[in-house]
């Protein structure tokens, strides 16, 4: 009897086994396509959006070219479903690469880069074809035009989820081009899926308003479902720096990724390895390094077993390196900043801070923080808090990232607003924060909000104490003139009555006494005749101090017009729909 039983298990432990098989990527997002963000049809349409127009701004910057994007909706016959239109005038996508980008997740040139890039793993376009194959049963069209001289094409494609590869339903060379790419190359995708659009703060108004702020140097048209065209103009004709691939920095290398590199890499002895495969990693390091394991750099990469692996990485992660070089961030920069709020946003007030470079987990970042005050602001409100990681905004899971807590910590009472404790200020403002890393930490796939860490959120908090130190001394000065000029009202108020009864006593003529008790009035109130340009500085002749190149004043009856059916978040498109 227990013999059976013993078959029996066997039998049933075969048959599961032979029900096994390895899901592909594509197969696992297939079934979890939340998780990238696409879980409801509103957020569905952002997702998309942001895909789209991060990957046309990556390759414009790349090839040192302004980008000029549309981004449209039209209406499909069927119930909730929209086709999304986005093209740019990039450098197009030659034809063999068009299978991998628009159907094959984790397919992409920049996985694999230490540089900053908006788009990392090679999912999200991909992705977004996806959810509409999965929603309307409709494929991809991409037309594609690389070469100026030379035709386009147009392929009609899908994924393939078994696969994780492209099925190609048409393809036909495109020659009637000349209103899509009058540059002479670029990208035209659409993508019709199940999707609805609404304004507001999460909405695909908000993403480009705020696409528009980070990145001035884009110009970027919005074609709505309701037939509305915006126009986000570009305000700066300068492209971001661009940014160079580096090495791994030691202390970003966990020791299974040393010991997948020795087993990968091309080079025959130690030194030559971390020389090679790292930066930062002089001669005397690598001794240092080799030697805890008792080898040497000429020690044969082969013979390294994985005791003597441990014993590198832990003495790698104790010894102390230059932090990573900084060329392969580009921050948006404070001038840049200031032109993307004050475009924008119809405030009076604006400051901005870019930290210098600093390092997490091996990872180079940088941080940056702007502040728009007053204007036409709403000014019994909490302030509105905008978030970027390498340029991209972040609009959903704010509560959940770490720039919306740090900007909660900072005790903004200090800088002349009201706070409720634990909470945002309250008040007429607008702040930014922009994460710049070769590696944020996101906390999903989505990449939704970046995470807690102790470095980041330190240096969070620095820039937007900063920004805080340019706003108290705008309002102190500001209210500070405000008062003197109430002060001299009441001087003129009764200059006139003093003078005639000391006319009458002295016989003075009346009005020299009322020409020489003005001009005392205007010397003991003189703030009030402070006039700031539009940087904030103070115009001679009672100048003070020099330039500060990171705030800008804006005259609030020049400031961006905003009707009273306006939110925040549809400042730029009201003034620019057409």
């Amino acid at each position: 009897m227990a013999k059976k039983k013993a078959n029996s298990r066997r039998s049933d432990a075969e048959r599961m086994a032979s029900q096994h098989r390895q899901a592909n990527i594509s197969e696992y997002f297939d079934r979890n396509i939340a998780q990238l963000g696409f879980n409801s049809k509103q957020k569905a349409l952002v997702t998309a959006v942001k895909e789209g127009v991060d990957n046309a701004l990556d390759a414009c910057e790349e090839f040192g070219i302004l980008p000029n994007l549309l981004v449209q909706t039209i209406p499909m016959a069927d119930q909730d479903v929209l086709k999304l239109i986005i093209r740019d005038n990039g450098p197009g996508i030659p034809r063999k690469s068009i299978d991998g980008v628009f159907a094959q997740l984790l397919y992409g040139s920049k996985f694999h880069r230490v540089q900053q890039t908006r788009g990392q793993q090679g999912i999200g376009i991909s992705a977004a074809g996806m959810y509409g194959l999965k929603t309307t049963g409709q494929p991809v069209r991409v037309v594609s035009k690389p070469q100026p001289k030379k035709p386009a094409f147009e392929v009609i494609l899908k994924i393939d989820v078994e696969r994780n590869c492209a099925e190609i339903l048409e393809e036909r060379e495109f020659t009637d081009t000349k209103d899509w790419f009058p540059d002479g190359t670029g990208v035209h995708i659409e993508i019709p899926m199940k999707a609805v659009h609404k304004k507001g703060r999460q909405s695909v108004d908000a993403y480009l308003e705020q696409t528009a702020i980070a990145n001035p140097h884009a110009e970027i048209e919005w074609r709505a479902p309701s037939g509305e065209v915006f126009l986000f103009e570009r305000s700066s004709d300068e492209l971001p720096p661009a940014t160079k691939e580096i090495d791994p920095h030691p202390h970003g290398v966990e020791l299974g990724d040393l010991e997948r590199m020795l087993k990968k890499t091309p080079e025959k002895k130690l030194g030559g390895f971390f020389n090679k495969e790292f930066s930062r990693f002089s001669p005397s390091k690598v001794k240092t390094v080799t030697a805890a394991a008792k080898l040497t750099p000429q020690s044969w990469v082969a013979s390294v077993e994985h005791p003597a692996i441990v014993k590198m990485h832990e003495e790698m992660l104790g010894t102390k390196f230059m932090a990573p070089s900084t060329d392969c961030l580009a921050p948006i920069d404070a001038k840049n900043l200031l032109r993307g709020l004050s475009k924008e946003i119809g405030a009076e007030f604006f400051a901005a801070e870019t930290r210098s470079p600093s390092v997490w987990g091996g990872s180079p970042f940088l941080v940056e923080a702007a502040i728009a005050y007053g204007g036409k602001l709403p000014g019994d409100e909490q302030a509105v808090v905008y978030r970027f990681a390498n340029r991209v905004p972040l609009i959903y899971q704010q509560s959940g990232c770490a720039c919306f807590r740090a900007v909660q910590e900072v005790a903004w009472k200090g800088y002349g607003l009201s706070q409720p404790r634990g909470s945002l200020p309250v008040g007429p403002l607008v702040i930014l924060l922009h994460v710049a890393s070769t590696s944020v930490p996101f906390t999903n796939p989505a990449k939704e909000a970046v995470a807690e860490h102790e470095e980041i959120a330190k240096e969070m908090k620095l820039a937007l104490q900063k920004c805080g130190q340019h706003l108290k001394r705008y309002l102190s000065r500001r209210n500070r003139m405000r008062r003197e000029s109430e002060r001299r009202d009441v001087f003129h108020r009764y200059i006139g009555e003093i003078a005639a009864n000391l006319s009458a006593i002295t016989g003075e003529v009346q009005e020299d006494l009322v020409s020489s008790l003005t001009a005392t009035a205007q010397r003991h109130t003189e703030a009030a005749d402070i006039e700031l340009d539009d940087e904030g500085n103070v115009i001679e002749p009672v100048a003070r101090g020099k330039v500060d190149p990171n705030v800008l004043i804006l005259d609030t009856a020049s400031a961006p017009q905003v009707s009273e059916d306006d939110t925040l978040f549809g400042t730029a498109t009201s003034r620019r729909s057409r």
